[in-house]
C-alpha cells in the first residue's frame, strides 16, 4: 500500500538538505546558483498549503541545528570512561558544569553510533578533589578492566598524587583541567588540554604590564601547590616584563575573611590586584575589598572565569579584568552550536570548565573510535591524533613532548554591566608603554 503521508521528492531531497546543514535563506534578490534548493525546483502548481507547510518544516528543522544523521544510535554494552572529579565539597560547582558538558557530548557522540555502534558511558566518582579521594578512586578504576580511559581530577594537585597509580596501571590519565606544569611530567599516560601555567601566566603578565600598563603589582594566591606554582611564574614574568611586585599574599581554601590581607596589600602602595584564585574565593576578595576601599583595576587568571564569579561578586566584579581560553560570545560555528545548546538544556551561559569537559569527552571518544576501544589503544591514539574536534581549541593535536595542546592561546576579558565582554585594547595607547 502506498504511503498516503509521502512528500514530493523535492521536498525530501529539500529536508536533507536541511539536514546537512546546507539550508540558507536567501533574500528574494539572491542568484538561484547560490541557492541550496536550484536542483529542487518548485511545481508550478504546488498547493499554497503544502508550499507553506513544507517552508515552515524546512525552518524549523534549521531552527534545530540538527547534526547529520551518520550512524544509527549507539546500542549494546557500553564502553566505560572513568571520572574522578567534585560532586561534593567546596569545589562542588565545578563537578556540575562538567556533568553538563559531559552530557551535552555524550548525546552528540552516542546519537552519532557512540564507539563503533556502543554507547559510550561515564562512571563519575566523587573526589571532593581531595587527593587522598583521588587516589583511592585511581586504585578503583585501574582495578576495573572495563575502565579505559581516566578523565579527571578537578585540580593539579589531587590529580598528581593519583598520577603514579594510572602511571602503573597504563590507563589514560586526561587530566583536562589540570594546568600545572608538572602534571604531564608524571609519565607518558598523562595527558592534558588545560593550558600549563608555564604558559598561561606569562600571558597574563604581558596582560597586566603591556597592555593595561601597571607596574606595582599585588597578587593575591590560593595558598596550594597549584597556587604557588601560578604565583611564581606570573611574578617572574611581570618582573621580566617590567613590573614590581610590591605584595604576594597567599591565602587558605577555606578562609573567608581577606581583611587582614587586603590591609597588608593596600600598605604595600600597589596600582593594581591580581587574582590567582578560583570563582568563588576571587568573588569574596572583590566584595571585601571594595568594602575596604581598595577600589584597584584587578585582574584575574583565568581559573576566576565562571558565572559564579558575576553571581557571587555582584557589583564588586564590575570592570575586573580576566583572561579566559574560552567565551561563548566567540563567533566560531562550533562554538556557537555548543552555547545554543547548552542554553537551551541549562538556562544560563556555559563556562570555560563545562567547555572543556565536552571537549574532554569528544577528543576521547575520537580517539577511542580511530585506534580502538582498549587502555593499549588509548595510548597511542593520545600520541598520534590529528585535529580532534574541539569547541575551545577548533582542532586538537598534542605536543608529542609536553602532551598538551600545541599553539594554545587566551582572549582578554573584562566584566561590563554584570556580564562578561571581549576587552578591547586602544594600539595607541599600547604602542606609548
Amino acid at each position: 500500500m502506498a504511503n498516503p503521508f509521502r512528500l514530493p521528492q523535492w521536498f525530501a531531497s529539500a529536508s536533507q538538505a536541511v539536514s546537512r546543514g546546507s539550508f540558507q535563506v536567501s533574500s528574494p534578490s539572491a542568484s538561484t546558483s547560490a541557492s541550496p534548493f536550484a536542483s529542487h525546483r518548485l511545481p508550478r502548481r504546488l498547493p499554497r498549503k503544502l508550499l507553506t507547510l513544507s517552508a515552515a518544516l524546512a525552518v524549523a528543522v534549521a531552527a534545530l541545528h540538527l547534526r547529520p544523521v551518520q550512524a544509527a544510535p549507539a546500542s549494546g554494552e557500553p564502553v566505560w570512561v572513568g571520572v574522578s572529579g567534585p560532586v561534593t565539597g567546596q569545589n562542588a560547582q565545578y563537578g556540575l558544569q562538567w556533568k553538563r558538558g559531559f552530557d551535552l557530548a555524550l548525546d552528540d557522540i552516542n546519537g552519532d553510533g557512540g564507539i563503533k555502534g556502543r554507547p559510550l558511558s561515564l562512571d563519575f566518582q566523587d573526589s571532593q578533589s581531595d587527593p587522598r579521594q583521588a587516589v583511592a578512586i585511581a586504585q578503583k578504576f585501574v582495578g576495573d578492566p572495563r575502565i579505559l580511559v581516566e578523565l579527571g581530577d578537578f585540580s593539579s594537585p589531587a590529580s598528581m598524587a593519583a598520577s603514579p597509580i594510572y602511571q602503573r596501571g597504563k590507563l589514560i590519565q586526561f587530566g583536562f583541567t589540570n594546568s600545572h606544569p608538572d602534571f604531564t611530567k608524571g609519565g607518558d599516560y598523562m595527558w592534558s588540554t588545560s593550558i600549563s601555567q608555564a604558559e598561561e601566566q606569562p600571558l597574563l603578565a604581558e596582560f597586566v604590564v603591556r597592555q593595561l600598563g601597571l607596574k606595582r603589582v599585588a597578587v593575591l594566591y590560593l595558598n596550594t601547590d597549584w597556587g604557588r606554582t601560578s604565583k611564581d611564574l606570573f611574578v617572574k614574568a611581570a618582573e621580566q616584563y617590567g613590573a614590581t611586585v610590591v605584595a604576594a599574599e597567599g591565602y587558605q581554601p577555606d578562609e573567608k575573611d581577606y581583611r587582614s590581607t587586603l590591609v597588608r596589600v593596600r600598605d604595600a602602595k600597589p596600582d593594581s590586584l591580581v587574582l590567582i584564585s578560583y570563582a568563588p574565593d576571587g568573588a569574596q576578595i572583590v566584595r571585601q575589598a571594595r568594602q575596604a576601599g581598595v577600589t584597584l583595576p584587578t585582574v584575574g587568571a583565568s581559573s576566576l572565569y565562571s558565572p559564579k564569579f558575576l553571581e557571587l561578586g555582584g557589583a564588586a566584579a564590575e570592570g575586573v579584568h580576566l583572561d579566559s581560553n574560552f567565551f561563548p560570545n566567540d563567533p566560531r560555528p562550533e562554538v556557537q552550536r555548543f552555547v545554543t545548546r547548552y542554553r537551551a538544556k541549562y538556562q544560563q551561559e556555559p563556562d570555560a570548565f563545562a567547555a572543556r569537559a565536552y571537549d574532554a569527552l569528544l577528543v576521547t571518544a575520537t580517539v577511542l573510535r580511530e585506534y580502538g576501544a582498549s587502555r593499549e589503544a588509548a595510548r597511542k591514539g593520545f600520541a598520534q591524533i590529528k585535529d580532534a574536534p574541539s569547541v575551545v581549541f577548533g582542532k586538537v593535536a598534542f605536543d608529542p613532548q609536553t602532551r598538551r595542546v600545541a599553539q594554545a592561546k587566551n582572549v582578554h576579558l573584562i566584566v561590563k554591566q554584570g556580564q562578561f565582554v571581549v576587552w578591547q585594547t586602544d594600539p595607541a595607547k599600547v604602542a606609548a608603554k
